[in-house]
């Protein structure tokens, strides 16, 4: 029924719809850990399971911060907590 009623309403997205018009651009991804991504997306599934290139890895450790940046990456869609479209990651 959810998807009966966003086709007679324009401006209402469903959640795969809006990461699917991200594909190609920026997107940060808070993780269930301590950790946060930021890269562009290639690609995903329907268990919001993510290709990214470009990637930058945001690391809470005791330490501080750690940053890895990595060429690509499958990331596991179990771990997402939040997707931020647009943004360049945590400041």
């Amino acid at each position: 029924m959810a998807a009966s009623t966003a086709g007679s309403n324009p401006s209402q997205l469903l959640p795969l719809e809006l990461v699917d018009k991200c594909i190609g651009s920026r997107i940060h991804i808070v993780m269930k850990s301590d950790k946060e991504v930021v890269g562009t997306l290639l690609g995903f599934d329907d268990f919001v399971n993510m290709v990214l290139e470009d990637v930058v890895e945001f690391e809470t450790t005791a330490e501080g911060r750690r940053v890895t940046k990595l060429d690509q990456i499958l990331l596991n869609g179990n771990n997402i907590t939040m997707l931020i479209p647009g943004s360049e990651g945590p400041e």
